[in-house]
């Protein structure tokens, strides 16, 4: 295994961004799985942890595969391979509302009672677990990038090399702690891949959000 389990993997990132630590960066997590991550980075770098919310669009009979993602917006990216597909336009329509109606459920869940950290201007760190196709991770990219950050960085534990490749022509750099040929599942890299629940990310951000303000 290579990490123990997303603690560690967030310490090692956090070495790797030190170079950040004092320019009050922005981190934002992937939920779920990579809140938790986030807001240790985030701790690390004396920055601000959120969420980004984007979520991956399945593809027809078979859920887990990604076709593309789409952010809170309403902004979608389809991935190359969607188009080879032949995917009807009512079914991606209809996926489209149900993962818009589900970030915007999350929002309110997560952030009620304050509005989202505003990237504008700031070094952005976008957070991952693990990444497999990339789909999210661009959405997510993508969605920062329309908002006037001053550099866009991916953090990950694992991800694979072509999966990366794609990425480095997203973000202003792309931190990658393991990147193995072989990659089935980001869960078979972590010895403990414990699923993060919306209770844990909702309490994750309360305490950041109380602690950054507490800061001096």
């Amino acid at each position: 295994m290579a990490f123990k389990d997303r603690f560690d993997a967030a310490r090692q990132l956090a070495e790797r961004l030190s170079q950040y630590r004092g320019e009050n960066p922005l981190i934002l997590g992937i939920p779920r799985g990579a809140v938790p991550m986030a807001a240790e980075i985030a701790q690390a770098l004396e920055g601000e942890v959120d969420v980004i919310l984007v979520h991956k669009l399945g593809a027809p009979g078979q859920p887990e595969l990604a076709i593309g993602s789409i952010d809170e917006t309403g902004a979608v990216y389809l991935a190359d391979h969607a188009s080879a597909m032949d995917i009807p336009s009512s079914y991606l329509e209809q996926e489209k509302a149900a993962q818009l109606k589900l970030l915007r459920e999350r929002r309110r869940l997560y952030t009620e009672s304050r509005p989202a950290r505003d990237p504008r201007g700031r070094i952005v760190i976008i957070v991952d677990d693990g990444i497999a196709t990339g789909s999210t991770m661009i959405a997510a990219l993508r969605s920062v990038r329309r908002q006037s950050p001053q550099k866009v960085i991916v953090a990950t534990a694992v991800a694979p090399p072509d999966t990366i490749r794609k990425l480095r022509h997203e973000a202003d750099d792309v931190v990658c702690l393991h990147t193995p040929d072989w990659f089935l599942a980001v869960g078979d890299f972590f010895e403990d891949f414990t699923p993060v629940t919306d209770e844990e990310v909702v309490k994750v951000l309360q305490q950041a959000h109380h602690s950054q303000e507490e800061r001096p």
